[in-house]
């Protein structure tokens, strides 16, 4: 398995990337059944991409098949986790520990991704210094100086819309580079730092239009 860096030399979308996770959830469903090699075909049968699609996402960063033979399961997996990052255990925060952030505090799947949420924080003074899912919560006070100290760069924002931007200011101002929005709010950061939004509202909106569209049919 022939593996080289390109990493600045290609461009790749965001897409791809998600692609890989989604890649990677499933080929681990498939060392979990014992298959050690399985083709591009076989791969993306039940994945809605194509197997040149697949090839090509993987094109990006090394070559990691035989032709006519397919690819060796758990060495893709150790070379999609290098590539994600996911071989490293890598610590977040979180910001906002309403209901949707108590129940991200239960997600029990990051584990299994390397990901352990560190660090809790809120402004609701009722909240400061009890324990969610055996962890602290602690004052938006004091998130800049714990960040810093603990050189975290991911962090989760599961605010109201009215503080989202503001605690994305405070983050940012705490070295972290990467951000995960559950606020139904557009993030303005400055360049070099990566926002990625889950604006359920809206994905279901999108739905909502779509099945309005085909009950008319």
């Amino acid at each position: 398995m022939k593996n080289k860096s390109v990493l600045g030399k290609n461009k790749f979308s965001s897409e791809t990337i998600k692609r890989l996770s989604l890649y990677l959830r499933n080929l681990k469903r498939l060392g979990e059944q014992n298959i050690e090699v399985i083709s591009s075909d076989k791969l993306t049968e039940f994945l809605n991409v194509t197997p040149e699609q697949f090839r090509k996402d993987l094109s990006y960063f090394g070559e990691f098949g035989k032709r006519g033979v397919g690819y060796k399961v758990m060495r893709l997996v150790e070379e999609i986790e290098k590539i994600l990052g996911v071989n490293q255990r890598w610590n977040i925060v979180l910001v906002g520990v309403g209901k949707l952030g108590s129940a991200l505090l239960g997600f029990e799947s990051f584990s299994k991704f390397n990901i352990s949420i560190k660090y809790v924080f809120d402004s609701d003074e009722n909240k400061i210094g009890k324990t969610r899912s055996g962890l602290k919560i602690d004052s938006v006070k004091n998130m800049k100086k714990i960040i810093k100290k603990s050189n975290i760069k991911i962090a989760m924002i599961s605010t109201p819309p009215d503080a989202a931007q503001e605690t994305a200011n405070e983050l940012v101002g705490s070295g972290i580079k990467c951000i995960l929005n559950f606020a139904p709010r557009v993030l303005k950061v400055p360049q070099g730092v990566l926002v990625s939004n889950v604006d359920m509202a809206s994905e279901l909106e999108s739905l909502i239009f779509f099945a309005k569209q085909t009950r008319f049919k």
